[in-house]
């Protein structure tokens, strides 16, 4: 049986074991989410994983990238990872993922035994007012327009910056007369 087939069949698997279930979210076909513990638990984590052109014979790339787990800090991370490594490396060759998450739902206590939550510092100003200062954050880019583009939207809309009313609308006088034009001829 080929890589392709094996992964066919395992995903056919993997829709009817966990259909209707919230925890799990098929990005594409190769290519799933699996949210180990509840929404509400400190100590819950998305697992991604997606499959390589040779899986089941080659192990699946795994991440604790999602934006769920930013309260997760990155030796934790590490530890889920390198312990699912090593269910993986037992497992190879064989269809895996069902095995891999639930072994992870069984593990989450000791998986998640050193997890210190990342929070988020607040300062007291004054009496009444408190500010957050939240980690580093990367600035925003702002959209670059050409010089061209610039003059096209200044073109386009009135002196208030508003683009003028039927601004999309189709020519209705011209399209009928075309269309007049067009059965005269024929």
């Amino acid at each position: 049986m080929t890589a392709k087939e094996e992964q066919e069949m395992e995903l056919e698997a993997l829709r009817s074991i966990y259909e209707g279930d919230e925890c799990f979210k098929e990005i594409s076909p190769v290519s799933f989410q699996f949210r180990i513990g509840d929404l509400e638990d400190s100590k819950a984590f998305i697992l991604d994983v997606s499959w390589p052109d040779t899986y089941p014979e080659t192990a699946p790339q795994m991440s604790l990238d999602a934006f769920f787990n930013n309260k997760i800090s990155p030796e934790t991370k590490q530890y889920i990872l390198s312990k699912l490594e090593e269910q993986v490396e037992a497992n190879l060759g064989t269809a895996m993922m069902y095995t891999l998450f639930e072994w992870a739902k069984e593990n989450q206590e000791s998986l998640m035994e050193n997890h210190k939550p990342i929070v988020q510092a607040v300062t007291l100003i004054s009496s009444n007012e408190a500010t957050v200062t939240t980690p580093a954050k990367k600035k925003e880019k702002k959209e670059q327009l050409t010089k061209a583009q610039k003059r096209r939207m200044v073109n386009r809309t009135d002196n208030k910056g508003e683009l003028p009313r039927g601004w999309n609308w189709v020519d209705v006088i011209k399209h009928v007369s075309i269309k007049f034009t067009s059965l005269l001829l024929f």
